[in-house]
C-alpha cells in the first residue's frame, strides 16, 4: 500500500513537471495530483479500516481466550471438588471399617475375659469360706488377705500348694487338699479372679 502511494505521488510530480509549459499540461498535472491525493487518501483509509480490524479481530480473539480459561478454570475446579469428595467418602468408609474392626476387637476381649472371670469365679467358690466373698478375710486368721494379688504370685503359690513344696502358715496340707484337683487353666482363672479383686 504504502509503494503505491510513493509510486502516485512521484507519477503525479513527474506529469507536473512535464507540464510547465502549457495550460492542458497544468491542468494534466493538476488531475494527476488530485487523483494521486485521492489514492493516498483511499489507501490511508483502507490501511485505517484494516487495522480497525485487524484490532476488532484481536479483541475477539483474547475474549474468546478468557472465556475458554474461565470454562477450564470452573472444570477444573468442579474436578478437584468431585476428588475431594471420592476421598472424604473413601476415608469415611475406612475410618467406619477400622470402628467395626475394633469393636468386635473389643467385644471379642470382653468376651474372653468374662469367660475367664467367670470361670475363675466360679473356681473361687470353693475359697470363699477361708477367704471371704471378697477375698479380704484372713484364712483361718493366719494368712494375709489375698484380694488384688498378682496373677503370677497367686499362680505361683496355689502351683506350690498343689505340688506340696510350699506350707505357709501350717496350711500347706489343707492347700494341697483344696487345689488338687485344679487344671493349670482352672488356676489362671483363679489367678485372675483374684487380681480383679480390690
Amino acid at each position: 500500500m504504502k509503494k503505491i502511494v510513493i509510486l502516485s505521488v512521484a507519477t503525479a510530480t513527474i506529469l507536473a513537471l512535464s507540464a510547465c509549459g502549457s495550460n492542458e499540461n497544468k491542468e494534466a498535472a493538476n488531475k494527476a495530483a488530485e487523483t494521486t491525493h485521492e489514492v493516498a487518501k483511499k489507501a490511508t483509509e483502507t490501511t485505517a479500516s484494516a487495522a480497525e480490524a485487524t484490532k476488532e479481530a484481536a479483541a475477539k480473539t483474547v475474549e474468546a481466550a478468557k472465556e475458554t480459561a474461565t470454562k477450564a478454570a470452573e472444570a477444573t475446579k468442579e474436578a478437584a471438588a468431585k476428588a475431594t469428595e471420592k476421598v472424604k467418602e473413601a476415608a469415611a468408609k475406612t475410618a467406619e471399617a477400622a470402628k467395626e474392626t475394633a469393636t468386635k476387637a473389643v467385644e471379642a476381649a470382653k468376651e474372653a475375659v468374662g469367660a475367664g472371670s467367670d470361670k475363675g469365679k466360679a473356681v473361687y467358690a470353693k475359697c470363699v469360706s477361708c477367704h471371704g466373698a471378697d477375698g479380704k478375710t484372713k484364712a483361718l486368721g493366719k494368712s494375709a488377705p489375698i484380694a488384688g494379688w498378682d496373677v503370677a504370685k497367686t499362680e505361683e503359690a496355689l502351683n506350690g500348694y498343689k505340688a506340696g513344696t510350699r506350707n505357709v502358715h501350717g496350711m500347706g496340707a489343707l492347700m494341697k487338699g483344696q487345689v488338687a484337683s485344679l487344671s493349670d487353666e482352672d488356676i489362671k482363672a483363679v489367678a485372675e479372679y483374684i487380681a480383679s479383686l480390690k
